[in-house]
């Protein structure tokens, strides 16, 4: 008697174990091709969606974003792996940034600088904030009051491409102009 309980107990139990299993796991939706083409592919559960940084304007007013986080028509600039120096081909985008604020004398902006996610988040906290520190002292070498820039490093924390390889790291390490008023 004991025996037909006990056996009746565990077919009981895998019964439920194998319900709760089934009805736990959530099914994928399968990607056609269509989908693909359009650029609609699932970026992984719980990763959120990836941002574009396509160069074309999101939005109509002056808080528009052009590319990455900055504020439109400003642009953001690009490092290189572990460095805070402003690359040779980013120099026509930081100047274009700062003939916007000679020619808006009001307007105040912050520089968020960003790495990718390789090094600890101490690290890359401080190397972010070296590399908003660089943009702004070439913005006020331009001209630009410094009392009207400020600087806040988000490190390795508000990636704009959520791969794990150059391309992404490529886009992540980076300065965004972002107009406070």
């Amino acid at each position: 008697m004991k025996r037909g309980i006990l056996q009746y107990l565990v077919m009981v139990g895998v019964v439920v174990s194998l319900s709760l299993m089934a009805g736990g796991c959530a099914k994928q939706k399968v990607q056609s091709d269509k989908d693909m083409a359009g650029g609609k592919a699932d970026t992984g559960a719980g990763m959120g969606q990836e941002e574009s940084l396509s160069s074309k304007w999101i939005g109509g007013d002056s808080g528009a974003v052009l590319e990455g986080r900055t504020t439109a028509p400003m642009l953001p600039i690009y490092f290189d792996f572990d460095k805070s120096e402003i690359r040779a081909d980013q120099k026509d985008r930081i100047k274009k940034n700062g003939d916007l604020l000679n020619g808006s004398a009001q307007a105040r902006v912050r520089v968020e600088g960003n790495t990718d996610e390789r090094g600890t988040n101490e690290y890359n906290m401080a190397l972010g904030e070296r590399r908003a520190v660089t943009a702004v002292k070439y913005l006020v070498n331009m001209g630009v009051a410094e009392g009207r820039i400020d600087t806040l490093s988000f490190g390795e924390e508000k990636p704009l491409n959520l791969g794990h390889d150059e391309m992404a790291w490529s886009q992540n390490r980076r300065d965004d102009f972002v107009i406070v008023k």
